[in-house]
């Protein structure tokens, strides 16, 4: 008889139960759990690209003359000694190469940048009792700052003139620069036109010519100013005098000098 009534005791779980007996109401409070999850997901903001920062100081040390050898022993490995005791760091890359010694020192992410940038500042101000005297200029510390980075490279070129690929490359600036995602778009690489002015010494003496001479009177010649403003019935306008050189040509007509009517 015992073993019967062993057989026929019913074992229960409390929640399952509740939900059994209460299925209306678990059936109204899931569809509310649903529908506000789904409108808190479609609320919640979101980046396609989220800004992560990761707190990175540039340490880079000129030193002409050096091979990659004495830029490690002389240069890098100070400063990297005192960078070592620094807190916060994740990791640490130098790089010596001849003339100069380059080292990026990356923190952890909840690090704050301007207290990285100081603590770098104070220990390569601090190795510098260990670095040549000679050296030209003290260490560069700065931010890298990844959102300065360039995302993108396009390269033009063909058989054209550098003034035309100029034209080019300033026209697709422009375009890109227009959208509303790029913040700023530059054009590196591109040769600046310049003329030169070959003078003969020689000749420069037999008229008492100095180069002084000759770069002020082309500079004084190369101008454009404001004529000043004339009224027309009811308007004033503007007056404007060209005096820029458009050809390489033109140059060759400026007057240097004029002494007793001899015109260099």
């Amino acid at each position: 008889m015992k073993e019967q009534e062993k057989n026929n005791i019913n074992r229960e779980f409390g929640l399952s139960s509740l939900a059994i007996n209460n299925r209306t109401s678990i059936v109204i409070l899931t569809l509310i759990i649903a529908v506000l999850g789904i409108t808190s997901y479609i609320s919640m903001p979101k980046e396609s690209f989220p800004e992560v920062v990761f707190p990175t100081i540039y340490v880079g040390t000129p030193y002409p003359g050096n091979s990659p050898v004495d830029m490690e022993n002389l240069v890098t490995r100070p400063i990297e000694k005192e960078i070592k005791g620094i807190t916060g760091i994740d990791k640490i890359n130098s790089t010596s190469v001849q003339d100069y010694s380059t080292i990026i020192v990356e923190f952890t992410p909840e690090i704050d940048i301007s207290k990285a940038l100081q603590d770098v500042k104070d220990a390569v101000d601090r190795s510098k009792s260990e670095l040549p005297t000679d050296l030209d200029q003290d260490p560069n510390v700065f931010e890298v700052n990844l959102q300065d980075l360039p995302i993108m490279y396009i390269n033009i070129s063909g058989d054209y003139s550098n003034n035309e690929l100029k034209e080019y490359a300033e026209y697709l600036q422009d375009e890109i620069e227009a959208l509303s995602e790029i913040q700023e778009a530059n054009i590196s690489g591109l040769l600046e036109r310049e003329i030169r002015v070959n003078a003969d010494p020689y000749k420069m003496e037999a008229r008492d010519v100095s180069f002084s001479d000759i770069q002020s009177a082309i500079a004084a010649e190369n101008v454009t100013i404001s004529g000043g403003n004339i009224k027309t019935g009811d308007f004033r306008r503007s007056l404007r005098v060209t005096g820029e050189f458009t050809e390489a040509s033109q140059i060759e007509d400026v007057i240097v000098k004029t002494e007793e009517n001899a015109i260099v």
